[in-house]
């Protein structure tokens, strides 16, 4: 269970911050883009399984902790045995809430070893509640808290650069952000439409990792769950993009496959 970070402890509040991003990184995957990965692993068959994030951004699936008391707080026990026993979104977003508390349990575990003051603790709790936690990306609630936020947050967001949606067909070709530096120039009449997308999709998060849109990368929208994706999270190329009509992410594509 060494995952590539077992052995590692950060002792400053920006190296906790690190060390949670990398973890929360990882799970992220095992609850999106490798979701079919993940589902095969947590066999309700096996012992007691836990989800483990680490810093390098690596997840595993794996029996808890041999020693008592653990080296560090350990996740949700037995999360495969719920598998079978209700939808798989549900049993997603369940092993997602676990999966935040757990993080913060070792975050806050560090705080704690290394003597973090109430400053410390607090700057490092505002810079973990600024990214959305693992439910809010595997369930999509992040982007909708997003939008009924905007109204208080226009004039601030109106100043950033936005992304732009390339559209060659909508009902036949794939819905994509291209960086900003990629688009072409547009005509004057689509100017009113190239506003109301921007608005839409500003504050976009990626439905693979968590953050936030940004104007040099390129960006790929799901046509069945219609999350947003970096096309490096889900390796998908501006060029690949231009040829396909109908793009299902890694979750929607193993949905279909699945016995």
């Amino acid at each position: 269970m060494d995952g590539g970070g077992a052995q590692y402890n950060p002792r400053t509040v920006e190296e906790v911050f690190r060390d949670f991003k990398g973890r929360r990184a990882g799970m992220i995957r095992a609850l999106t883009t490798d979701v079919e990965d993940f589902y095969q692993q947590c066999d309700p068959e096996k012992e007691n399984l836990c989800l483990y994030g680490f810093p390098s951004e690596q997840w595993e699936v794996n029996l808890p902790a041999e020693e008592v008391p653990p080296e560090l707080p350990e996740p949700a026990l037995g999360i495969n045995f719920a598998r079978d026993g209700m939808q798989e979104k549900d049993w997603l977003a369940l092993v997602a809430v676990h999966s935040d508390a757990w993080l913060l349990a070792v975050a806050f575990y560090f705080g704690a070893r290394f003597g973090f003051d109430k400053s410390d603790r607090k700057r490092l709790f505002n810079m973990i509640n600024d990214l959305p936690t693992i439910y809010e990306v595997v369930t999509g609630t992040g982007k909708k808290q997003v939008k009924v936020e905007k109204s208080s947050v226009s004039n601030h967001s109106s100043t950033k650069s936005k992304p732009k949606v390339s559209k060659r067909g909508s009902e036949s070709q794939a819905r994509y952000f291209k960086p900003i530096h990629q688009q072409q120039p547009k005509e004057e009449e689509e100017g009113l439409d190239e506003e109301e997308d921007e608005d839409e999709h500003g504050e976009t998060l990626c439905g693979a990792c968590g953050e936030n849109y940004a104007s040099d990368e390129f960006w790929i929208c799901c046509d069945i769950c219609e999350k947003w994706f970096h096309g490096k999270c889900v390796k998908i190329t501006p060029a690949r993009a231009e040829h396909i009509k109908q793009y299902k992410c890694p979750s929607c594509s193993n949905k279909r496959s699945r016995p």
